[in-house]
């Protein structure tokens, strides 16, 4: 008897130690210094889409396409973090208040499912870790964010941002989703483009862009709406932004068909 107790004491102590070793390596590892000037090759979601395709034998590559933040349409900007994370400019990576609430929600539904994620957390998240939702990852994004925040100026956080996270099946970085889901650079983006593609964030993979959600519909609708109330989007000019867009297209069209129609050598 004693010499299983002593068995299990040790199994115990070895599984703590290997704990602590993982979650502490964090502290130092990655380099995230690193970020400040370069952009990551490749992030932890990636690599995870990917051998979740492999398993299933699906032959799909990844999309992404790396813009500045000088070439995202400021709506866009606007609405991700209306959407996302309100508080990112003025808080420090976590956002307690939110993080509460979340908490309280999962304690009524009985259910972990860590709620609450900044913009900095996701971040960390999404370069370094894994989507699975347990306490010891959690403490590991916490660390990663602490760190993300401590080196990266909040300007650049946002970049790297919105420039890893998932957007569709396989579709990472908004430059890939509004070119894949609208035609069009992420810079060209509009007011109700910007809303929608911001709404999808918390679960890509469920809901598109172009799809019949009524959440999509809903959401983005919030998210226009407080972006009118705040003076960041002026709807008479939003209006005759979209009327004048639509109308080149139309242009652009017919000059198509027009060249098509043309006899050759004419």
């Amino acid at each position: 008897m004693k010499i299983m107790k002593r068995i299990l004491l040790i199994a115990l102590i070895l599984v703590a130690g290997y704990i602590i070793v993982d979650i502490g390596r964090y502290f130092v590892y990655p380099d995230i210094t690193s970020l400040k000037k370069s952009r990551p090759a490749k992030t932890a979601f990636m690599e995870h889409r990917e051998e979740q395709w492999l398993k299933k034998g699906i032959k799909k590559k990844i999309k992404n396409s790396w813009v500045p933040l000088s070439r995202i349409s400021p709506y866009l900007l606007k609405a991700v973090i209306i959407a996302e994370d309100d508080k990112f400019w003025s808080h420090e990576g976590f956002d307690f208040e939110a993080m509460q609430k979340a908490l309280e929600k999962d304690i009524k539904k009985k259910k972990f499912q860590a709620g609450g994620s900044t913009i900095s957390q996701q971040l960390a998240k999404n370069l370094y870790l894994s989507p699975s939702k347990n306490p010891v990852r959690k403490i590991k994004e916490a660390i990663l964010t602490w760190r993300l925040e401590q080196n990266l100026t909040k300007r650049r956080i946002i970049e790297l941002y919105l420039n890893v996270a998932e957007l569709g099946d396989g579709i990472f970085g908004i430059e890939a989703a509004a070119l894949n889901h609208y035609g069009k650079h992420a810079a060209e983006l509009s007011p109700r483009e910007a809303a929608t593609l911001a709404s999808i964030l918390p679960n890509p993979r469920r809901y598109t862009p172009d799809g019949n959600s009524r959440y999509v519909e809903n959401q983005s609708e919030r998210i226009y709406q407080i972006m009118v109330r705040r003076g960041i989007v002026i709807p008479e000019f939003d209006e005759v932004i979209n009327e004048t867009q639509s109308e080149n297209d139309i242009d652009v069209e017919d000059q198509k068909i027009k060249d098509k129609e043309k006899p050759e050598g004419s």
